[in-house]
């Protein structure tokens, strides 16, 4: 291949190749899509550190004590 002469860069050039990466790099990313909703009655799984004598304190009821704490956190939370 035979070199090709360089064309002389001029300074208006370079200032609208830096105004073009710096366009690109600074362009914001599309938004993520918003959450979806969950259906009411859907339970997630989540890991929670309580005290132990709480915990004592709902398990003594026996059986259903996660409901009893899930329950005692809805009246906290106001719901």
């Amino acid at each position: 291949m035979a070199d090709q002469p360089r064309r002389p860069r001029t300074l208006s050039d370079a200032r609208s190749e830096a105004e073009a990466a710096f366009k690109r790099a600074t362009t914001k990313v599309a938004e993520a899509p918003p959450k979806v909703t969950t259906a009411p009655g859907i339970r997630e799984q989540v890991t929670l550190r309580i005290d132990q004598d709480v915990l004592e304190y709902f398990q003594e009821g026996g059986p259903g004590w996660q409901d009893r704490i899930n329950a005692a956190l809805r009246k906290a939370a106001g719901k």
